[in-house]
């Protein structure tokens, strides 16, 4: 049975909220919210930390900005004492006296709070490169952003894989899938957009880049390869190369894809300045799937000759750099131990080797280029010596064997080697996890593998380095990828995150990474 109270409700309630301090901070709903400062930061460098997420005990998240701040001014939530979970991929916060990785912090309005966060990846987490609200959080805090456009640029909220080439001067940046804010249907033909190098006026890498889009009437981006026929248009292997006037020359590789799995054609274009678009210039037979541009392609000087190597990194393949043998396909050439077809009279898995017996690594025109899979089936069968294996990496750590799906390789000054930052592929990595190693040769013989960035049940897909970023003669190196749900499983995309492109920095002396070398 219920009891009446000595006296009336109203009085009870201010009567017992008066003895609750933290009552009276809260700001009546019919004013502005002044926001709680929190600032997620590296504890080692004091630098704030992208893509850490803040979650109430009723599950509402908050993720920091590109700076590491959250401006919290949750209607009923700000001038209490809140606990927040704290997660980020590759980054650990201490647990508190009952086991929970939190902490509870009393958001006063106008009031701050910095939360020391111990990073575990070898690379640190620098910025979101694309979409909305970069440094949304930043603004909100009247704080100034490092870049012009902090919010929204060009109407884009999400981007897929990215290339770039230094072309006429500038920085040429070139996107698959782009989200616009009013619909989720976009650009399916290639977004692009310039930027200065850092040399040149640029921001420094470390702060961001400022990108000025190509954008249609309406100030979205617009297609860069507006190929005819039905399906979306993806661009790789860009590169530039002279002509016969020495005039650079802006190429890529495309590919008209009815869907994730489905080509429809492929084949080769050229940049059009006047029309800042590239136009098809080649189709190439449906079966062609190596005798042009591919992935990063990066220029290799060989016996005193120029190509360009496009390392996969799991194969590699070359073409001279010259804009006739980039546009010919006969003139591209495999790396392979294989026998020549003469030789295998109809055979498979057949190597080549020379007078002594030796495994003869060679580039071919009438062979298909080595690949990781193929050369560790002929490891499996015995055919192939471990010794001779060029494209097979392993965990320092573990011993394992870890199979890289995609990425890129480049020349490293401070180093004096070919550095590869490439993605796992299969087991529990959802094609997140990032490793890196060293060869003497673009070509190896690859080896010990070191993990540099995790992710959490958390796609990062398509991984390339940027030597254009390189600081420090080559000391410190930067390297982005695509932040995605897809691939992974995990049934909650990250808001503003997700689909876009995060900038991750590594310093190559970190003595984490002694175990890749083999000075």
């Amino acid at each position: 049975m219920l009891r009446a109270f000595p006296f009336g409700c109203a009085a009870w309630l201010a009567g017992g909220l008066a003895l609750i301090p933290w009552a009276a901070t809260a700001q009546p709903s019919n004013l502005p919210l002044t926001p709680f400062r929190i600032a997620v930061v590296d504890e080692a460098t004091g630098r704030g930390v992208p893509l850490v997420e803040l979650k109430t005990t009723h599950h509402v998240r908050y993720l920091s900005d590109s700076g590491g701040l959250i401006a919290f001014a949750e209607p009923g939530l700000l001038g209490q004492r809140v606990f927040f979970a704290v997660h980020s991929h590759g980054y650990e916060f201490p647990k508190d006296g009952f086991g929970s990785v939190g902490v509870a912090l009393d958001t006063r309005p106008g009031g701050s709070a910095t939360l020391k966060l111990k990073r575990l990846n070898v690379a640190e987490r620098r910025y979101r490169l694309t979409g909305a609200g970069c440094y949304r959080d930043t603004v909100l805090l009247g704080e100034k952003p490092p870049v012009r456009e902090p919010l929204l640029n060009a109407q884009i909220v999400g981007q897929d894989s990215a290339l770039a080439a230094i072309y006429q001067g500038r920085l040429h940046w070139f996107w698959g899938d782009t989200t616009p804010v009013k619909y989720p249907l976009g650009n399916f033909h290639t977004a692009g957009a310039t930027s200065e190098l850092p040399a040149r006026g640029g921001l420094d890498p470390g702060a961001g880049v400022d990108f000025c889009y190509f954008t249609n009437a309406a100030g979205f981006s617009r297609a860069m390869a507006p190929l005819a026929g039905e399906g979306i248009v993806w661009l790789d292997g860009l590169l530039v190369v002279p002509d016969e006037t020495g005039r650079e020359r802006l190429v890529a590789h495309y590919s008209r894809m009815k869907d994730l799995g489905k080509r429809l054609e492929h084949g080769l274009v050229l940049w059009n300045d006047e029309r800042a678009e590239f136009e098809k210039t080649r189709e190439l037979p449906p079966a062609e799937n190596w005798r042009c541009p591919q992935g990063h392609p990066v220029r290799v000087t060989e016996n005193g000759r120029e190509y360009f190597y496009s390392l996969l990194p799991d194969r590699a393949v070359r073409v001279a750099a010259e804009l006739a043998a980039v546009l010919d396909p006969a003139r591209y050439e495999a790396f392979t131990c294989s026998a020549p077809k003469s030789a295998t009279a109809g055979g498979t898995n057949q190597l080549g080797r020379d007078a002594d017996g030796r495994l003869a690594w060679s580039w071919r025109t009438d062979a298909e280029p080595m690949s990781q899979a193929a050369e560790k089936r002929l490891l499996e069968t015995g055919a192939l010596p471990d010794a001779d294996a060029r494209f097979q990496f392993r965990d320092t750590d573990t011993g394992q064997p870890v199979t890289i799906h995609g990425g890129s390789v480049n020349w490293n000054p401070f180093r004096r080697k070919w550095i590869l930052i490439g993605v796992q592929q299969g087991g529990t990595s959802f094609l997140g996890e990032v490793w890196y190693a060293e060869a003497a040769s673009p070509v190896g013989p690859w080896g010990p593998a070191k993990k540099i960035v995790t992710h959490d049940q958390y796609s990062f897909y398509n991984p390339v380095q940027r030597p254009f970023f390189d600081q420090a003669g080559g000391r410190v190196i930067y390297f982005e990828g695509t932040y995605a749900q897809m691939f992974s499983g995990n049934p909650a995309a990250t808001p503003w995150y997700d689909y876009n492109q995060i900038l991750y920095r590594l310093d190559l002396a970190d003595p984490r990474l002694q175990a890749v070398r083999r000075d």
